[in-house]
């Protein structure tokens, strides 16, 4: 069995939210991510309707999406990553895309003392820089060998 080529190109990071979703996406060699959007949630279609809009315009070869872990949790009971990945559930089929779940600790107080060095409001929303953060983690994992890059099986599909 041959392993599957890697798939060249932008990907993007995705950062759920309550309220809100980030958007960021890699530079075309996968090197560095930069934040792109932060969407107000509405419905789960318009949601992924806007994702998908922005992966095209931005030509996107797959995702990384922020899974928070959450060792302690019960079994059963509502949290936020049981949350991310129900999301997670019904987005997977939107799209043909890999998607891949990526550990998000600490992203958001990464977040929060990015936007203070960018001099972002105090009040600012940060979604779109918590999904760099998530994103550019990926990143240097892939290239530092930790992880491998999304690739699609053999029937075009992300495997």
């Amino acid at each position: 069995m041959t392993t599957p080529p890697r798939i060249p190109g932008r990907l993007m990071g995705i950062d759920h939210g309550l309220k809100r979703i980030g958007l960021a996406v890699s530079d075309p060699s996968g090197l560095v991510a930069r934040e792109l959007a932060i969407i107000q949630r509405s419905s789960r279609m318009e949601d992924f309707e806007k994702i998908l809009a922005h992966a095209e315009a931005q030509e996107v070869v797959g995702f990384v999406v922020g899974v928070p872990a959450n060792p302690d949790a019960l079994p059963g009971a509502r949290n936020h990553a049981a949350s991310v990945l129900r999301w997670l559930d019904h987005f997977k089929k939107t799209t043909t895309l890999p998607i891949i779940r990526w550990d998000e600790t600490l992203s958001s107080q990464d977040a929060q003392a990015l936007a203070r060095r960018a001099k972002r409001r105090y009040d600012a929303p940060i979604d779109d820089l918590a999904a760099r953060i998530i994103l550019q983690s990926y990143l240097d994992a892939l290239h530092e060998g930790l992880t491998e890059h999304p690739v699609l099986d053999d029937t075009g599909t992300s495997g």
